[in-house]
């Protein structure tokens, strides 16, 4: 009992951190370019999962871990973070936050594909409602539309998928937070560079939120809330701890609303609770 609850806490704190990741993302792009942002959240992170890695003198991945360290990293190092940010630059936080709703969906598709697992037919009914619900939101004809935004947020969240799916594979190997230090070390080269060559030319214009905005995503969104999360995972179990990813769209959309400021329409909230209803029942018939 106690290690159920311990894993469900660790893994609800996991998603309470996760859930202010996209209205950061949103204040840290009005003072830094996207692939900036993306880079520089990235290199912080690395530079403390290196800490950590030493500190506690942690063994090295083997070889035939690197590729699944790769797609990590493209997942939830560079894929997710920077096409959550180039989003962002065309549509509010609250709007992008509906289609994190898909979120667990899309991680549990890419659980079947990598695990070869074979869900029953409703599965795919519940799937298939969920993502329609999605697309007739983003169509529908609202202010904070963006054909542009709206595409990038669904590439976000398929990349994003990939990326849990494989590091949950991998954490049973290495260990969840070794994973994301890892596969962060190995993006680390390329992230640097990107740094460098999309360093803002003038720092005096920054404003505060915006560099609040780049270490909450560089702390907290790209190391410390892998922490809990995949500690919740490990001790609570995969299946059943990651339903709590089903409330990290509420917790946005609160976020958004109070902390921004921007207007949470009824559409968003009655798309986001029939996604969230369609992702659980599909979750649960996987």
């Amino acid at each position: 009992m106690h290690s159920s609850a311990s894993g469900w806490g660790n893994g609800l704190l996991g998603v309470i951190i996760f859930s202010g990741s996209l209205p950061a993302t949103r204040v840290a792009v009005g003072g830094f370019s996207a692939l900036f942002l993306t880079s520089a959240r990235a290199v912080i992170a690395a530079l403390i999962g290196a800490l950590v890695l030493a500190l506690l003198r942690q063994a090295r991945p083997q070889r035939r871990d690197l590729a699944s360290l790769g797609i990590v990293a493209i997942g939830v190092v560079v894929g997710f973070p920077l096409l959550t940010a180039l989003a962002l630059q065309h549509i509010t936080s609250a709007r992008s936050i509906v289609f994190i709703g898909l979120l667990p969906l899309s991680t549990a598709i890419f659980g079947v594909l990598r695990g070869g697992e074979r869900p029953r037919p409703l599965f795919w009914l519940f799937a298939g409602l969920g993502s329609a619900t999605v697309a007739g939101f983003a169509l529908t004809s609202d202010g904070a539309a963006s054909l542009q935004g709206d595409l990038l947020m669904v590439a976000a969240i398929v990349l994003c998928g990939l990326g849990y799916a494989e590091g949950a594979a991998l954490s049973r190997r290495l260990g969840g937070w070794q994973v994301i230090s890892w596969a962060l070390l190995l993006a680390l080269p390329l992230m640097l560079v990107l740094a460098v060559l999309t360093w803002p030319p003038v720092w005096s214009g920054i404003k505060v939120p915006a560099w609040i905005g780049l270490a909450y995503v560089s702390v907290f969104s790209m190391f410390v809330g892998f922490i809990f999360w995949y500690r919740g995972l490990a001790i609570g179990g995969i299946a059943r701890v990651g339903q709590l990813q089903q409330l990290q769209p509420f917790f946005g959309l609160a976020l958004a609303g109070l902390l921004l400021g921007e207007p949470v329409a009824a559409s968003m909230i009655a798309a986001t609770g029939i996604v969230v209803a369609c992702v659980f029942f599909a979750r649960r018939f996987a």
